[in-house]
């Protein structure tokens, strides 16, 4: 590009020399080359500025490490091929799930067994409602006999021992009603335990034989989402544990092609997010690609502190940090099959000195049309 305006602007040049007739000696033509680095450069400058470049840019992706919720022996893996379209829910590989069905046996016997004492706890608190009932009419009873016997004792109509034996039966009667209120109010409470109108023994038992029913469905482990399986190495008869640290296998999700390009600092105050942009790939010469920014990062990473024990110097300063930018694909690429990950080329066009967004263009596709040459030897 810079040699084509070169050559216009020597075309240019020679035309007005001729047709003005201007002498050739040592102040036109140095005048005329100085006129055309000036030019040159001025355009290179502006052009870089409004309208940025760089080749620092990539796909991102996000992936999932598949760690089982449960530990246990891999006993069956499913046949997926690598980067094949998997759907959510399906089944990528199954584990041993006789311990766990063992233990959701034993929750549900434990359940029923929790609602049968529950069932018993109603009967018991029924049984205490009528021996409080009996103990209070039984006290009430020897209470008239002791007040009638205090009456006739006055008229030595009973002796002094029958009084002293009927005071001891309605003490007897009285402490009788008093054990059998505490037994009630104790039996209430083991009966009104409740959650939820639940007596309490029984949503434990439930909630133990929910996370067990949760155990023994973990044992066949499922695709998040839509995605990719890129490789897949597990074999059966191989141990799967919980620790995140050793995943059985990496999940690609299936999700929009975004991009992040790293830019200059001094094209922060140009770019905008809306801002038109081009990509370039090394794996498709010749071809330029539409695309949008789509937000500018507002932090960089080079630069984040965080609470430690490591003193900070002179070269966290030193880094040359690039501001990233996320930019969105609006062309269709459908027809190319590029792996997540690509590496690009990428230039934003922005609304200053739009005309200098012509040159930018030209380099882009120049670029472009140089991926087809490299040399591996």
């Amino acid at each position: 590009m810079e040699l084509m305006i070169l050559i216009i602007y020597a075309s240019i040049c020679v035309g007005i020399f001729k047709l003005f007739k201007i002498p050739l000696n040592k102040w036109s033509v140095p005048t005329a080359i100085l006129g055309g680095v000036v030019l040159m450069v001025s355009m290179l400058l502006f052009m870089n500025y409004n309208h940025p470049h760089t080749k620092l840019a990539t796909q991102y992706y996000i992936s999932t490490p598949i760690v089982p919720n449960v530990k246990g022996t891999v006993i069956e893996v499913s046949d997926i091929k690598p980067n094949q379209l998997v759907k959510k829910g399906d089944v990528l590989f199954k584990l041993d799930p006789t311990p766990y069905q063992a233990d959701v046996d034993a929750k549900k016997a434990e359940l029923a067994d929790a609602e049968q004492i529950a069932t018993s706890l109603a009967s018991d608190f029924q049984v205490s409602n009528a021996r409080i009932d009996e103990a209070k009419y039984t006290m009430e009873q020897k209470r008239k006999e002791l007040e009638r016997y205090r009456q006739l004792i006055k008229t030595d109509g009973v002796t002094r021992s029958d009084l002293e034996i009927k005071e001891r039966e309605y003490l007897v009667a009285k402490a009788n009603f008093e054990a059998r209120k505490a037994e009630l109010e104790k039996s209430k409470g083991i009966y009104m335990a409740r959650i939820d109108g639940e007596h309490t023994n029984v949503a434990q038992k439930k909630a133990q034989l929910v996370k067990a029913q949760f155990d023994l469905d973990s044992t066949i482990v499922r695709a998040p989402t839509d995605g990719f399986v890129v490789q897949n190495l597990l074999q059966p008869g191989m141990m799967a544990t919980t620790l995140p640290l050793r995943p059985m296998m990496t999940f690609t999700h299936k999700q929009d092609k975004l991009f992040l390009a790293a830019f200059r600092q001094n094209s922060l105050l140009r770019l905008n997010v809306g801002n038109e942009a081009e990509l370039v790939f090394p794996s498709i010469p010749g071809k330029v690609f539409q695309a949008e920014v789509v937000a500018i990062l507002p932090s960089i990473g080079e630069h984040e502190m965080q609470a430690g024990g490591t003193l900070y110097t002179k070269k966290f300063i030193d880094n040359q940090a690039m501001p990233l930018v996320l930019l969105k694909l609006t062309s269709d690429m459908s027809e190319y099959a590029l792996p997540y990950g690509t590496t690009a080329e990428v230039a934003v066009y922005t609304e200053h000195a739009h005309h200098l967004a012509v040159m930018r263009k030209v380099l882009l596709r120049m670029n472009s049309w140089k991926n087809y040459l490299y040399l591996d030897h």
